[in-house]
């Protein structure tokens, strides 16, 4: 399971930043995880509250944000969502696409409170 580092990287990022901002607070942080990321966002849950424990982020508020893997049919320009249909272009059938969305995983907020 990288989830746990993957984490434990999360929470370094957020401290760094802290620091930096004269930030003493956090109240969420919210992840964005592609479909079809290698990022499975309930072990990125379940690994969060140990990756918190002892540090000044361990009340904050984990929040995630799942982005649709959406490829476009190189055939008829279809776009089409890639795990749903199974990778085949729901117009014409075909199994050749380009890959526009899902792949990501970044963290798109850090709230403070009184935001």
């Amino acid at each position: 399971m990288h989830e746990l580092g993957i984490v434990m990287e999360i929470v370094r990022v957020v401290e760094d930043l802290a620091k930096e901002q004269d930030i003493t607070e956090v109240d969420t942080i919210v992840l964005q995880i592609g479909e079809l990321s290698p990022v499975v966002p309930k072990y990125i849950e379940e690994c969060y509250p140990a990756a918190i424990d002892g540090t000044f982020m361990e009340k904050t508020k984990l929040e995630i944000e799942i982005i649709p893997g959406n490829a476009m049919c190189k055939n008829c320009g279809t776009v089409f969502n890639l795990l749903s249909r199974n990778g085949i272009c729901p117009k014409c059938q075909k199994k050749e696409y380009e890959i526009l969305s899902g792949k990501d995983f970044f963290i798109k907020e850090i709230r403070v409170p009184g935001e």
